[in-house]
């Protein structure tokens, strides 16, 4: 992926960073009457020197995209920032990413401007997607001073939203993909995360065309109403 960069860089640059204009960077699709057979979507996994985003950092990204219903491992991204001046002794044991692969890692601005023309202004998916989505806006905000947002939905609603009898024991990624028989190759790495994400929204996609929920906008609304529902249990 790194030399993916260098000559999307080359092409797109000129050879250099720093003096892009956020306006010519693709802007965000809305939910509407796309047919989830046929958009793509993307499923991203962040890891981070923390849990805190006003104080803590993006250190890896990984994605891959979901098109006509199959996972294109060929349509990913999967990159370490290089951020070696951050701190990363309280995280390191859980996702593995030393000093050494901070240093080496790719230039964050040059990433972060991959990432947004990969993403191509597509909804993303995540799994607890508000803590990606507050970590990734604010890096791009930091970094880019990009400040339009993307559509977003919690593949932690999804699953529960179209099964809602499954006696998975927790809400966590494990525990669903446990209950499907998906085996996760490494938890706590980004590109890993995002592929087992990918796999349990191939299986909340196949039961929304099921149930006749056909368009992105079907999609949203599905998930609003599930969130409605559990806010109001809460009562």
């Amino acid at each position: 992926m790194l030399e993916q960069i260098k000559q999307w860089i080359e092409q797109r640059w000129g050879g250099k960073i720093g003096s892009h204009d956020p306006d010519n960077l693709p802007h965000p699709k809305s939910p509407g009457e796309q047919l989830l057979s046929d958009c793509r979507l993307i499923v991203l996994d962040l890891e981070t020197t923390g849990l805190n985003p006003s104080r803590d950092e993006v250190i890896a990204i990984g994605a891959v995209a979901i098109r006509g219903g199959i996972i294109h491992l060929s349509d990913q991204f999967d990159l370490i920032l290089r951020r070696p001046e951050l701190d990363i002794r309280e995280t390191v044991l859980i996702h593995g990413i030393g000093p050494e692969a901070l240093t080496q890692g790719q230039e964050t601005e040059d990433a972060l401007l991959y990432l947004l023309e990969w993403m191509n202004g597509d909804p993303i998916l995540a799994y607890n997607s508000a803590f990606d989505q507050k970590f990734l806006e604010k890096t791009l905000r930091a970094q880019l001073g990009y400040t339009l947002s993307h559509a977003w939905m919690d593949v932690a609603d999804l699953m529960p939203a179209f099964f809602p009898n499954a006696r998975t024991g927790g809400k966590g990624l494990d525990h669903w993909a446990d209950y499907f028989g998906l085996e996760v190759t490494e938890r706590h790495h980004a590109a890993s995360d995002a592929l087992a994400t990918a796999e349990l929204t191939l299986v909340a996609l196949n039961k929304a065309r099921k149930e006749g929920v056909k368009t992105l906008k079907g999609l949203h609304d599905k998930l609003h109403y599930h969130r409605r529902l559990q806010s109001m249990h809460r009562f």
